[in-house]
């Protein structure tokens, strides 16, 4: 017989915010280490699983005397969603006006720079000037990847970016598992909602490339 699958990150993480949703109390974390195990998330999981939803404002967190509380309510998932579309219109409005604002701004740098014989002979010392740094600047970049340091920061690099990408993705998919569960009748504003936000069809984990 296979053996059965354990739960991914996300599924945890679901089944706990699952716990805090139909309590709607408040819990020490040795209280959620006996109930995530009823839910199928193991003991020694429930810590780490908590915090990652606490790091995702999804579940608050408060210490009242000596002891800490967690707690999340359904209210938190759906508020969360509805800022990160307020933050994506503000972005898509401050993009707009940026971009109107560097059309004029273009407009404006073409005055004064009409053909002559003086600028077409300052722009032929211009790209000479370019190519010769170019090749200067090639020349670097072959010592540069050369060095172990510099391809170890890259690939550390790399790592972190790839890791806090998919976590997101995790976010992403744990809230649209919650709206789908609590508001079926929603489905299709909820989609028309994914849309506009950008998570399509295609939206998924990021693959890491092996680095030789």
């Amino acid at each position: 017989m296979s053996k059965k699958r354990g739960l991914s990150l996300e599924e945890k993480r679901e089944k706990m915010l699952q716990i805090f949703y139909e309590s709607q109390d408040f819990f020490l974390l040795k209280e959620l280490e006996k109930l995530g195990p009823r839910k199928g998330v193991i003991t020694q999981s429930v810590k780490d699983v908590v915090q990652s939803l606490v790091d995702d404002d999804l579940v608050s967190k408060d210490k009242i005397g000596t002891s800490v509380y967690f707690w999340s309510l359904p209210s938190c998932a759906g508020n969360q969603l509805r800022n990160v579309r307020r933050k994506l219109e503000s972005d898509v409005q401050a993009s707009k006006k940026r971009l109107a604002e560097l059309v004029d701004q273009c407009n404006s740098l073409k005055k004064g720079r009409e053909e002559s014989d003086e600028r077409e002979e300052a722009l032929s010392d211009l790209k000479k000037i370019e190519q010769e740094y170019y090749k200067l600047k090639n020349e670097m970049a072959q010592y540069a990847d050369n060095d172990p340091a510099a391809i170890e920061a890259m690939k550390n690099a790399v790592e972190v970016a790839h890791s806090a990408a998919n976590r997101w993705t995790d976010n992403i998919f744990t809230l649209r598992q919650w709206c789908s569960n609590n508001f079926p009748e929603a489905k299709e504003q909820l989609e028309n909602l994914y849309k506009e936000v950008g998570l399509t069809d295609d939206f998924d984990y990021i693959e890491l490339a092996k680095v030789s």
